[in-house]
C-alpha cells in the first residue's frame, strides 16, 4: 500500500482518523496507531513484519540491559555493542548478502549460489530509527522505553515507516505520551499531505515517464540532447518523489499529534555540493553526522584523517541506498567533491556570481543522479558517453517513434518553479473568503490528484527499494 493509491486514500486513511478521533484514551489512541501501522506494513507482505518485530525485540531488550547495566561501563558497553552489531546483521543479510556473494564468486569462484534474499520494504529506514535508539540511549540523550509497545509504535508508526523521513526517537519520545492533537494541526497536517501527493502523483510521475521513455528508448535515434533531457527528467522526479512522501509523511504525523523534522529544505536552490547536502534527505546526512562521522572525529582531525572520514560517511551513504557499485559510485564522487570544495574550489566558488554557483551545483547534482539512477555499468557508461560527445538526435524519428515526449517536457516549466520556495512566496488572501479559496484550491489539488490516479497506471517510487 502506498500513500498516492486510491485504497490508501479512500480506505485506509479515513478508517484510521476517524476511529483515532473517536477514542479519548492515550493508551487506546497509541494502540489503534500501533494496530494500523502493522497492518500497513502486512499489507505487502506479511512475513516481513516478523523481521521488524525480531530487530525491535533485540532494541528492547538491548535498551533495557543497557540501562541496567549503566553502573558497570564494561558490561553496559558490551550490551550495548552486541544490540548494535544484531540490529545492523539485520540489514546486512536481506540487503546485501546476495550481493557481497556476488562479488566474492566474480573474485574466486566458489561454485556455490546463494539464494535470493528478498529485501524488505523500508528496512533501512526503520533500521537506523532503531540505531538512533540504542546510540542515544547509550550516550545517555534519551531515557530507557519499558513498554515495548510503545517502542514498536516508534519503529513501525505508518507514516514514515516505509520511506522516511528518519525520525529520531529523540523527536517523538514526549509525544509518545503527551501530544496533543488540535484541529489545528488535523487542517495543517491534511494540507501538506496533499501538497506532497501532488508533488508525487502529478509531477514526479509525468517527469519520471519522460526519463523512463529516454533511457528505455531506441539508442540509435536518441543523441546527446535526449540524454540530457532524461538527466534532469529524473532529477526532477526523485526530488518529488522523494520530498513529495516526505511532505506526506509529515503531514499524516502531524494529524496524529506528532511533529517529524524537515527532511528537504529546497535544495536545488543549492550553490555547492557542500550546500546541497544540508537541504537533501536532511535526515539521513544529520544521522551518518551525528552517528559515523563526528564519532570518527569529524573535521577536528589531521587532514588525511578527515578525507578517511568523509569517504567513510560517503561510501556507507552511497551503500546504504542500494546494494550495487553505481551506489558506491555515487557516494564516492559525493566524497570526492566535498574535499575538493573544502581545499580548492569552495574559495573559488565564493568569487563567482550566484547564478554560476548555482548552474555549477545544479550541474554536478544532475550529473550525480546519472550514477545514482544507472545500475547497469554498460549502460550508465554509454549513457555518459552520448552526454559527454555529442551525438546528433534523429527528431523525426523520435516524435513518430513516441510524441508522449514532448507532452512530457511540457512538465519541466512546473518542475522547476515548484524545486523552488514559489508555494511559500504566493500572497495569501486574508479573511474568511482567502480561507475559503485556499481550502477551494487544496479540494481541487485531491480531485486532479485522484482523476490522475484513476487515469493512470504508471506509479513509481523510488524509495521503496531502500
Amino acid at each position: 500500500m502506498v500513500f498516492s493509491s486510491l485504497t490508501f486514500l479512500y480506505l485506509f486513511l479515513p478508517l484510521a482518523v476517524l476511529p483515532y478521533f473517536l477514542v479519548k484514551n492515550r493508551t487506546w489512541r497509541n494502540g489503534l496507531l500501533l494496530v494500523l501501522s502493522l497492518f500497513f506494513y502486512a499489507w505487502g507482505e506479511p512475513k516481513y513484519v516478523v523481521m521488524m518485530l525480531a530487530a525491535t525485540v533485540v532494541a528492547y531488550a538491548g535498551g533495557l540491559a543497557i540501562e541496567t547495566l549503566r553502573g558497570r561501563p564494561k558490561a553496559c558497553k558490551v550490551a550495548f555493542v552486541l544490540t548494535v552489531c544484531l540490529v545492523t546483521a539485520n540489514l546486512l543479510v536481506f540487503k546485501y548478502a546476495n550481493f557481497l556473494w556476488d562479488t566474492l564468486n566474480s573474485i574466486v569462484s566458489t561454485g556455490v549460489t546463494l539464494p535470493t534474499i528478498a529485501l524488505p520494504i523500508g528496512i533501512s529506514f526503520y533500521t537506523f530509527q532503531i540505531l538512533s535508539y540504542v546510540i542515544d540511549l547509550y550516550w545517555g540523550k534519551v531515557h530507557v522505553q519499558r513498554n515495548f509497545f510503545y517502542l514498536l509504535l516508534y519503529v513501525s508508526f505508518f507514516p514514515q515507516l516505509i520511506a522516511g523521513p528518519i525520525v529520531r526517537y529523540s523527536t517523538i519520545e514526549d509525544e509518545i505520551l503527551h501530544r496533543k492533537e488540535t484541529w489545528d494541526d488535523v487542517e495543517a497536517g491534511l494540507k501538506r499531505f496533499l501538497l506532497g501527493l501532488a508533488k508525487k502523483v502529478l509531477i514526479a510521475n509525468n517527469v519520471a515517464a519522460l526519463a523512463d521513455m529516454i533511457y528505455q528508448g531506441n539508442q540509435s535515434i536518441y543523441g546527446t540532447a535526449l540524454y540530457w533531457l532524461a538527466s534532469v527528467a529524473y532529477t526532477m522526479q526523485i526530488y518529488f518523489d522523494f520530498s513529495g512522501y516526505s511532505d506526506m509523511a509529515i503531514g499524516l504525523g502531524r494529524m496524529f499529534g506528532f511533529h517529524f523534522l524537515e527532511n528537504f529544505n529546497y535544495p536545488y536552490l543549492s550553490r555547492s555540493a557542500t550546500e546541497f547536502w544540508r537541504r537533501w534527505h536532511i535526515s539521513l546526512s544529520s544521522w551518518f553526522r551525528d552517528y559515523i562521522y563526528i564519532p570518527l572525529g569529524g573535521s577536528r582531525v589531521s587532514r588525511p584523517k578527515w578525507v578517511r572520514n568523509i569517504f567513510i560517511v560517503w561510501g556507507l551513504t552511497g551503500f546504504w541506498h542500494g546494494a550495487a557499485w553505481n551506489f558506491l559510485l555515487w557516494g564516492l564522487y559525493y566524497g570526492v567533491l566535498l574535499v575538493v570544495e573544502k581545499f580548492w574550489l569552495g574559495k573559488v566558488l565564493d568569487k563567482l556570481p550566484s547564478v554560476l554557483r548555482w548552474f555549477y551545483t545544479f550541474f554536478v547534482v544532475n550529473l550525480g543522479w546519472v550514477f545514482f539512477h544507472l545500475s547497469d555499468p554498460a549502460f550508465l557508461s554509454y549513457a555518459l558517453h552520448v552526454m559527454f560527445r555529442w551525438q546528433v538526435t534523429d527528431w523525426p524519428r523520435v516524435l513518430t517513434a513516441n510524441s508522449d515526449i514532448l507532452l512530457g517536457i511540457l512538465w519541466f516549466p512546473l518542475a522547476f518553479l515548484f524545486s523552488f520556495p514559489v508555494w511559500k512566496k504566493l500572497p495569501r488572501p486574508k479573511g474568511w473568503k482567502g480561507a475559503l479559496a485556499a481550502d477551494l484550491g487544496y479540494g481541487i489539488l485531491l480531485m486532479l490528484c485522484i482523476l490522475y490516479i484513476l487515469s493512470s497506471s504508471y506509479n513509481p517510487f523510488i524509495y521503496f527499494r531502500f
